[in-house]
C-alpha cells in the first residue's frame, strides 16, 4: 500500500519537470533525494541547539556518582542508534521496489519523513528546562 501511495505521491502533477513537478522516475529520485537533503540540514541545525542545551544542562547540575552518563553523552548515544536505525528501517521500507528504479525514491522519502520527525523530537528535548 506504502509504495502505491509513494508512487501516487511523486507522479501527482508530474508535468513540468523540476521538482514542483518531476516527471521522470530519475527526477522524482532526485527530488526526494535533494528534499531528504533538506531536512537532514534542518535535523542538524536543531541538533546543534539540543546539544548545547544538553551541555549546558551538564554544567548547570552536579555530576551523577551512580555512573550514568550526562545529559549529553545520553543524546549522542541515542542520536547515533536513531541514525542506525532510520537507515536500516528505511532499507526495508524501499524493499517495496527492491531492484527497481523507484527503491532510491522510496528510501528518500522516508528518510526525509522520519528526519524531520526526530527534528520534532529534538526540539521538544531541548524545550524541556
Amino acid at each position: 500500500m506504502s509504495l502505491l501511495i509513494a508512487l501516487l505521491i511523486a507522479q501527482a502533477g508530474a508535468v513540468n519537470g523540476g521538482c514542483k513537478n518531476p516527471i521522470t522516475q530519475r527526477d522524482m529520485s532526485a527530488c526526494a533525494a535533494q528534499d531528504y537533503q533538506a531536512a537532514d540540514g534542518e535535523l542538524n541545525a536543531q541538533w546543534a541547539i539540543t546539544a548545547a542545551d544538553m551541555r549546558q544542562a551538564d554544567t548547570a547540575t552536579r555530576p551523577h556518582s551512580d555512573g550514568r552518563p550526562g545529559y549529553f553523552d545520553q543524546l549522542l548515544a541515542a542520536q547515533r542508534l536513531w541514525i542506525s536505525f532510520r537507515d536500516a528501517h528505511c532499507v526495508s521500507e524501499g524493499y517495496g521496489a527492491r531492484g527497481g528504479s523507484m527503491q532510491p525514491m522510496l528510501v528518500s522519502m522516508c528518510k526525509a519523513k522520519l528526519t524531520r520527525e526526530r527534528t520534532v523530537q529534538l526540539r521538544e528535548l531541548a524545550d524541556i528546562p
